[in-house]
């Protein structure tokens, strides 16, 4: 199992005031990050979603992080493939060119927007977003790796032009999609595609989806060069060494979440497409956030804890299929810049090494 950072910026009122500190201390904690051996860096993609998130400009954080890291991935994502949001080439572009700079080290994932705030306000058809994600997966891919690319399809259309630059990454970066409502992990699966986002729901309902996915994916009709075949999910992470401490501020962590998240308008709520059939993840995120939790009194599966608390959990996670981790560190100021770099360097230090083969080789050998 690896594990990374998901980077939401979210911001505190007064925005002014907070959004540069934020976004200095959250570049802060993609370099200790790096340092400390974690494999990823996601930044999020969101729009209008005031405190919630303010990473408007996920590429620009990104290449930010590019220059100030060594090994750490850089996950662009989820990228909104919508047309009124981006034009596909764009995204294939400014994906390759951090590509390059990062020396090779990108990872994109793709979805279409859940909230109403943010597709409305690019004027976006919630009856078309799942077309127009299709066709962006389906066409990237190619944009990467074919001489001349050229297009007729539904939702965006394009005479032969040479997309430039090309991606370091031969054949090209690994592609991903957010699963955030029943049945696209199949979607995922059926395209060769990587799942982001399957981590809530309880172990037992979420070991039966990952195990679909995995079959699926046996079968699958690549959109690209390659089969990524990795279930990557989304989680908290607040690690002491004390029990009760680590309640105290995680829960702060996770409420502050819960708070802003609550200010979303879903598209469900406003618009009945079938396109959208459920209001997505949040809304059962924010029930177990708020849930009763396991005999520690804090949610069942949430990396909030001490060492041995979070390494049984995540223990768990990686028996039903998980094989990645990424850990959002804070929310609307739930926990001090000091606090998160504690806790990752206690995670580094007491909880990566039982997951880490070779420092276990090593132990077993004396080395």
């Amino acid at each position: 199992m690896k594990f990374g950072v998901t980077m939401v910026l979210s911001v505190p009122p007064p925005y002014r005031e907070n959004e540069a500190r934020i976004y200095r201390e959250s570049l802060e904690q993609v370099r200790i990050a790096d340092e400390l051996g974690f494999d990823q860096v996601w930044a999020v993609e969101h729009h209008f979603l005031e405190e919630y998130s303010h990473c408007s400009a996920p590429e620009i954080f990104l290449t930010a992080a590019a220059m100030q890291t060594k090994q750490i991935r850089l996950c662009h994502g989820i990228v909104v493939c919508v047309p009124q949001f981006v034009h596909p080439v764009k995204i294939a572009e400014r994906t390759a060119a951090m590509d390059i700079l990062s020396g090779g080290r990108m990872e994109l994932g793709t979805g279409r927007s859940s909230t109403w705030t943010e597709l409305g306000g690019f004027g976006g058809d919630p009856d078309d977003t799942k077309k127009s994600w299709d066709e962006f997966v389906r066409a990237i891919p190619k944009m990467w790796t074919q001489d001349v690319f050229s297009h007729e399809g539904r939702t965006f259309s394009m005479p032969p032009r040479k997309v430039l630059p090309k991606p370091v990454q031969d054949p090209h970066p690994p592609l991903w999609v957010a699963v955030t409502s029943p049945g696209t992990e199949i979607e995922a699966a059926d395209r060769g595609l990587g799942s982001m986002g399957l981590s809530f729901g309880g172990y037992e309902q979420q070991e039966k989806v990952i195990s679909e996915y995995r079959r699926r994916i046996q079968l699958c009709d690549p959109v690209g060069s390659f089969v990524n075949e990795q279930v990557n999910t989304v989680n908290f992470l607040y690690c002491h060494e004390d029990l009760k401490v680590a309640a105290a501020v995680g829960r702060r962590i996770a409420e502050g979440y819960r708070y802003s998240a609550a200010q979303q308008v879903f598209i469900r709520e406003v618009y009945p497409s079938r396109g959208y059939p459920s209001h997505g993840l949040m809304p059962s995120l924010r029930k177990e956030l708020a849930g009763p939790g396991d005999a520690s009194g804090l949610p069942e599966g949430i990396a909030i804890g001490d060492p041995d608390r979070i390494i049984k959990l995540l223990l768990r996670w990686e028996s039903v299929g998980v094989d990645r981790v990424n850990f959002i560190l804070n929310s609307a100021d739930g926990a001090t810049h000091d606090e998160i770099v504690a806790s990752l360097r206690l995670f580094a230090e007491a909880v990566m090494p039982v997951f880490d083969p070779e420092a276990a080789r090593a132990e077993k050998v004396g080395v």
